[in-house]
């Protein structure tokens, strides 16, 4: 598309204001009779070297501190073990639920490699386990002490805790 230079200096100064795209090629239709695509839009700008302004993001909101007694933060979110403090932030659970029965569910905002969905658990004695969700739905669930087991009441809670908590995510 060959434009005069009346017409490249408009379309430069609708990049200075801050035009998007789109609004350039609406522009370029009624003001200079000018109908092209949205990738021909793109190729004129390229071949007269004008790059649109990049909108900066949002500011993300400030994160929201409960108070304290309305709101139990489960253990495994609370403190860190050593296994944890490598761990980046993104992995960090971001869904907990807390019952009474002292039994507590946790969701990894990023699933650990081979799981649908993944988090901790707390049980009532204290005891902390990695439980995962695989893309057939088989339940794994690993406790950190060797060769510990949860009481059957523990585990009837954490079941219904899980299907609550996935629920919520849409699964």
């Amino acid at each position: 598309m060959n434009l005069d230079e009346t017409q490249k200096q408009t379309v430069q100064n609708w990049i200075e204001d801050g035009f998007k795209l789109s609004e350039i090629q609406k522009k370029l239709a009624s003001e200079l009779g000018l109908r092209l695509t949205y990738m021909e839009v793109r190729f004129l700008l390229d071949d007269l070297k004008l790059k649109p302004k990049e909108i900066e993001p949002a500011a993300p909101p400030a994160p929201v501190v409960p108070e304290k007694g309305k709101d139990r933060v489960s253990s495994a979110a609370a403190t860190k073990t050593s296994d944890e403090a490598d761990v980046p932030s993104a992995e960090l659970e971001e869904e907990a639920m807390d019952v009474p029965g002292g039994v507590s569910v946790t969701v990894d905002q990023v699933a650990r490699p081979g799981a649908l969905v993944s988090g901790k658990v707390t049980f009532s004695d204290g005891n902390l386990a990695e439980w995962q969700l695989d893309q057939f739905g088989r339940l794994g669930l690993a406790s950190r002490q060797q060769g510990y087991r949860p009481s059957q009441e523990d585990l009837m809670t954490f079941q219904a805790q899980l299907q609550s908590a996935l629920a919520k995510l849409g699964f």
